[in-house]
Parts: C-alpha cells; structure tokens; sequence
C-alpha cells in the first residue's frame, strides 16, 4: 500500500515545477494531476569524444536499432566512473527492439516510456517485446520517468550472474547518490491479462475480461483480464535502484510492480534497492517470483493485493540501519472488501527477514483483509520494541470455504521469530484477531519458534540455531507449475557456501553481499 515517503515535503514543489511543463497528464484517478515534463532538447553529439583515464570512454554515437524505434543521442554525460554516450528511449517502442550493451553507451528514459499499447483485457499473443541484453545500463532522466509494459506485449531483460541488467535515477550516474538516496525516479510496471479483483468497472465480475484496474501511481495503465498463464517476459538478474518518485502526492511508484501479471512471466535474481516506497508490490494476477533481494527500501518490501495467488521463494529483505526507514517485510491485502474472488492466496517459502526499522506500523509482517497465506522455512528477526506477525481485520482468520475461495487462517510451518517483543500484535482494524489468537494460529504449525535467537552471521546468513532447525517440505505447497523446491534448511541463506544473492547485486551500508558485485552508488565500468 502506498503511504506519505520520507521526501513529502518535496511534493508540493515538485507539483508546481512540473505542472508547467507541458505534454501527457500521469495521475491516478482521484490523486490529482502531475504533468509530465517534455523531453529535452537534443543537444549536438559530440563528434570527438575525450577518453576518462582510468573510466569509461564515450562511444561516439548512440548505436542503430533495426526498424522504426530509434534512440536519442542527448550528448554526454558524465560521472565519477567516466563518461557516457547518452541515448534515450523513444516515448513508445511500437516494434520489437533489442537494445545492445555496447561500451561507453548508457541508457535513458525521459519521461514515461511505454512498450507497445494496450491490446486489452481479452487480446491473445504479443504485440511488441523489448530484450534487453545483459550489462545495459538503463537510468530515469526525471523523476517521473518510468518503463511500462503494456497488455499483450513483454519484456525480455535477462542479465547475467556476472553482468547484471541495471535501472537506476541520474543521481546514480552523476554521483551524487549515497546510501540514503531514494524517489530519483519512477521503476518498473508490467502489466498483464490475468485474473484480478476491486475492479474499476462498476458490476463488473471480479476475475473476468470485464475486471480491470489502472495502475497505481500512474493512469492509462489499464491491467487485469482472465487469463492466469499470460505471459509479460522475463527479469532475470536485475537491479531496480533508488526508485518511487511521487507522480502525485501519497502517490509514488514501487521499484517493481507487477499488475496482472501471468504465471507464464519469469521473474527471478531481482535486486530492488532503495525505493521510496515498497520493494515490490503485485496488484493481483499470478506470477511467481524466485530469489528477491530487497534492500533499503522505505515502506514495505513485499506487497500482495487485489487477488494475487501465487508462489514466492528465497526472499532476502534487509531494511536500512538506524531504525528510522522503512515499515513492513511483508503487506499482504487491503481492509475492505475482504470477501472479493479470486482470494489472495500466497504460498512463500525460504525467507530471511531483517527488520530493523522502530518507525512503521510496529510489526514485521502484516496480513489482513481477505488474504490466505502460507509461510515456510522463515526467518523474522526485529528489534526488541517490534512485533513479528499481526493479523488485521475480522476475515483474515475465517474457516476455509471453498464457495469463497478460502482456504481458512494463516498457516505457518518452520517459521522462526526472533526478537520480536511482542511476538504477536493485535491489528487496529476492527474485529481483528486477539494477540493470543495470532498466537494459536501459528502453533498450528509445526516446527514453529516464537522465543528464537539469532545466529545468523554477516547479518544474513544462517548460523549453527538456523542450521539445526527442521526445515518444512516446501514443496508439497505446489500446484501443476511445480514452482518451489524441497530444502533441508529455513531461510533464504542455509550457509556461507550458499552464495546465490552474490555478484549480480549491489553493496551497501544496508547489506554487503560480498562477490564482484558494485557499490549501490557506483557503477560499473565493463
């Protein structure tokens, strides 16, 4: 759920610089109005680049795409680690389009950058799909610059362990971005053809063609149809940097946000960074989503809404030091509506939970609203003065039945909690579940721990009370895709050998992940 960032107090002066900018209006209904800034002028290329010793050279011209989609050469632009060829997404690819790593080149997006249009809720195939190859370097110009995906067409951003594809804000490129830096600019959107609730159309029958929703913090970003396997690409290896710009006030972008997305999309080895709002949100739809590390973020790293059923494995959140960013690990559905079909329904395995922020809703993870979950093989690890689970409103813990799609109260199975204080908090909402309620909810399960203690070492990884915990068959779980796998530990880490997060991601004062991975404010060079 979107809340007020820490950089509020900036929106109402960015509000009035940018409403006189010109071009196409980007608001949410009922959020108001921010104008979208007109690209800039193109200035004159450089015709002979001068080599940075020691740092990136600029290429001498933007490279040329095959067809009608053709980059912006907008001059140099230069940083700490060298200087770039400068080349900016068109407004709309209307064509598939590879877009190559190529030395001295950096990408850009002006404003909001769309692939293909919007084919609808009841469209088949793929109009348009974006590669992008391993390496490339892709930053927001403005802060309201953004890349969506519309229905019917995909993305296809596969990086390496060792060459990772990179979305970042100017500040990144320039250097003046540091480990508190966030809201540079918007991040990404998908948007799909599957099954979603809370529909935008008055009557219009949840989990149907005719049940659609636009996207959150942004407008003609039309998701949601009833189609559960459709397919908007692929992310793999990828790092979403210091995104969430407020497009209106209250209304910010997430570093990734998937909106009715299928289950044929592969999202997989996702970085996202210091986003001003949450890591990654799902409005619905069934993806499923494999080794996330959510890093620095500023609201929750993990948000599930408007029917999202899916599955979700090696999940490593790590909030900022010092106690005064961030709010939940885990957000799963709104208050309101609770009893909409198809029920959330989410199924996450092998995670390892860092909290360290004392100034959000006082819990860890945060299920309410009409959501069924099932967490195994986890770890929560908070302050002393943070709760780790609180259940909201008078649905969450209902009998399953099946005429609503509800498969009953939370379930829980090798989870530990350390700590937390208290373990079980009571939510605000009206009729929610008691503290002591929670608490029999999660003794259900087996191999559950509310009193543990922390071994993990280098903040993260698991410890010698970690590795004698006995682990939950994940894998039992499964539906036809058959998408987690069996381990024999909890957490996202079983041990230093296990080293999946390294190399593709970026370093901080949050997290240092080892590997050749870059500092989060720096770039990298090859």
């Amino acid at each position: 759920m979107v809340r007020l960032s820490r950089k509020s107090a900036m929106l109402l002066g960015t509000a009035l610089l940018l409403s006189g900018c010109g071009a196409d209006d980007v608001a949410s209904p009922g959020e108001g109005v921010i104008v979208q800034p007109a690209p800039t002028p193109s200035p004159s290329p450089s015709p002979s680049p001068s080599p940075t010793p020691g740092g990136v050279t600029p290429a001498a011209s933007c490279p040329t795409l095959p067809g009608a989609n053709q980059l912006v050469d907008r001059g140099t632009i230069q940083g700490p680690t060298g200087t770039w060829r400068n080349c900016a997404f068109p407004a709309r690819f209307t064509a598939s389009t590879q877009i190559p790593k190529v030395a001295g080149v950096i990408y850009s997006l002006d404003g909001r950058v769309d692939v293909g249009t919007d084919q609808g809720a009841a469209s088949t195939g793929t109009q348009v799909r974006l590669d992008i190859d391993p390496g490339v370097i892709v930053f927001g110009a403005t802060g309201v610059s953004y890349l969506v995906v519309n229905r019917g067409n995909q993305i296809n951003a596969v990086g390496t362990q060792t060459q990772p594809i990179i979305f970042t804000g100017r500040g990144n490129v320039v250097g003046t971005a540091d480990d508190q830096t966030s809201q540079q600019w918007g991040g990404v959107v998908l948007l799909g053809r599957a099954p979603i609730t809370d529909c935008l159309a008055p009557g219009a029958a949840p989990g149907t063609v005719d049940c659609e929703r636009d996207t959150e913090g942004t407008s003609n970003a039309l998701y949601g149809g009833a189609t559960p396997t459709d397919n908007s690409g692929r992310m793999s290896y990828v790092q979403i940097r210091y995104s969430g710009f407020a497009l209106a006030p209250n209304n910010e972008l997430q570093g990734l946000t998937p909106s009715g997305v299928g289950s044929a999309t592969q999202l997989d080895h996702i970085q996202v960074h210091n986003s001003s709002d949450d890591g990654i949100e799902i409005f619905g739809g069934r993806p499923n989503l494999k080794y996330l590390v959510l890093t620095g973020n500023e609201d929750d790293n993990l948000d599930t809404d408007v029917g999202y059923k899916g599955f979700i494995q090696f999940v490593l959140t790590i909030q900022r030091a010092g106690g005064a960013v961030g709010d939940t690990m885990i957000e799963a559905d709104s208050n309101g509506n609770e009893n909409a079909v198809p029920r959330q329904n989410v199924r996450l395995a092998n995670f390892t939970f860092i909290q360290r922020s004392t100034s959000g809703t006082g819990t860890a993870v945060l299920l309410r609203g009409g959501t069924d979950y099932t967490a195994v093989n986890g770890l929560i690890v908070t302050p002393a003065n943070i709760g780790c689970l609180s259940l909201g409103g008078s649905t969450v813990a209902q009998a399953a039945d099946a005429s609503l799609d509800e498969q009953g109260p939370p379930v829980f199975n090798s989870v530990l909690l350390s700590g937390c204080n208290p373990a079980f908090v009571q939510n605000s909402a009206t009729g929610s579940p008691s503290a002591s309620d929670i608490q029999t909810i999660f003794n259900r399960g087996s191999n559950n721990n509310a009193s543990f203690t922390s071994t993990l070492t280098n903040l993260f990884v698991n410890g010698a009370g970690e590795s004698a915990a006995t682990a939950f068959d994940a894998s039992t779980l499964n539906d036809s895709t058959n998408f987690l796998v069996r381990t024999n530990y909890v957490g996202a880490v079983s041990g230093a050998d296990d080293t999946w997060y390294q190399n593709w991601t970026c370093n901080s004062a949050t997290a240092n992940f080892g590997g050749s991975g870059t500092a989060c404010t720096t770039l990298p060079t090859n």
